[in-house]
């Protein structure tokens, strides 16, 4: 990979990043979109609508159910396509142009579990 480092942020603005492990309950389409998925994620306290842009990217985009991966879950609320999304699911790939896989923890932790 050749792509360069973003520009440098102190810790003050990386610490209002609030990163969590949730597991993915239910995958679906998202209505009108050839790409776009819905995923309800629990995160032990409270479950969140995620919408993401990865539904070209698995062969069988229900296969991730069940799955614990790492999420943004601090970031505005967004309207996509009708949908609510309250978050952002990290994957690692896409932007280096090869195809993305989640962000996992190395064995289960319990929901809501916060990166950092």
């Amino acid at each position: 990979m050749g792509a360069g480092v973003k520009a440098p942020i102190n810790l003050e603005v990386l610490e209002k990043i609030d990163i969590r492990v949730g597991t993915i309950e239910a995958v679906e389409d998202v209505a009108g979109s050839d790409r776009l998925l819905m995923l309800r994620v629990n995160f032990g306290g409270f479950r969140r609508t995620i919408v993401s842009g990865m539904k070209q990217e698995r062969q069988d985009p229900s296969a991730i159910v069940g799955r614990q991966a790492l999420f943004v879950v601090n970031l505005e609320p967004r309207r996509i396509r009708g949908v609510v999304s309250e978050g952002m699911l990290f994957d690692i790939g896409f932007a280096d142009g090869i195809r993305p896989v989640l962000a996992v923890p190395e064995s289960a932790v319990p929901d809501g579990t916060r990166a950092g």
